[in-house]
């Protein structure tokens, strides 16, 4: 993935709708692994920690796939997990034109980590959250397994598409969640959470690891992005991350449209 930090993309040609994605993954501050992967389109970055935001330009139209994946703390595995599901998102591709097709690919995510698990003990209940829009040039399709998460941000403030996968009730802790892709010792179906809505030609979608949203509270978020774009945008969420604590991997999408 190439690219900067500055609030305009680079790359687009004039009076082309386009899509600009700009993201970051990295460590946050007491993690010494990194368990987060990406993918943008037919790109990934799997377990891989970037020093800057960087951004990808693609053409609106062809469906296009950005999603996020959060190896499961505490279970073997995680980086291994969080990989094989963005790779196979990324082979999926332009198939993903209906709820229907996301959803089966997800379902097919979820055995191909329990398949490469029981091919090797010492990955056995590996498990990774999922979550992330497709965009067409009519629509975008929110989709999530876990408590990765999903927002549109515009002129009505800021909106959570995806829908957490964590307990209900008070005092258990927040790292727990009651579904995904993986994570068991015996396969283990998932229901994933899908939400369509028309695309919004003055919306940004936010789409990031709970390492983000556990340590900054939407308030925040709602006002980085109504002040920055891109690249900037996504430096800003990462250092307010930083300083809430940064106790977990921090990976960062945001999705903005262009012309």
């Amino acid at each position: 993935m190439t690219g900067d930090a500055s609030d305009e993309p680079s790359g687009s040609e004039g009076g082309a709708a386009y899509v600009a994605v700009t993201a970051l993954s990295h460590l946050g501050a007491v993690r010494d692994q990194q368990e987060d992967s990406l993918v943008a389109g037919p790109w990934t970055l799997c377990a891989t920690v970037t020093e800057n935001p960087q951004t990808l330009v693609f053409p609106l139209g062809t469906p296009l796939v950005v999603a996020v994946a959060d190896g499961l703390g505490g279970h073997p595995g995680g980086e291994v997990a969080s990989a094989l599901v963005v790779r196979q998102l990324a082979l999926a591709g332009s198939s993903l034109d209906s709820e229907d097709s996301v959803r089966e690919t997800l379902s097919d995510c979820n055995r191909t980590v329990y398949a490469a698990a029981a091919g090797s003990p010492g990955l056995t209940a590996m498990g990774t959250t999922v979550a992330g829009i497709v965009l067409t040039a009519e629509r975008v399709l929110a989709f999530n397994v876990g408590d990765s998460r999903v927002y549109a941000a515009g002129d009505g403030g800021l909106q959570q598409l995806s829908t957490d996968d964590r307990p209900s009730g008070q005092g258990l802790p927040a790292s727990i969640v009651t579904q995904s892709l993986g994570g068991h010792d015996e396969l283990t179906d998932v229901d994933p959470h899908l939400a369509t809505s028309p695309l919004g030609p003055d919306t940004s979608y936010l789409i990031c690891t709970d390492g983000l949203t556990d340590g900054v509270p939407a308030s925040v978020l709602e006002a980085v992005l109504g002040q920055h774009q891109d690249g900037r945008a996504v430096f800003e969420l990462w250092k307010a991350a930083i300083e809430g604590g940064g106790p977990d991997n921090i990976t960062i999408a945001l999705v903005r449209l262009g012309s």
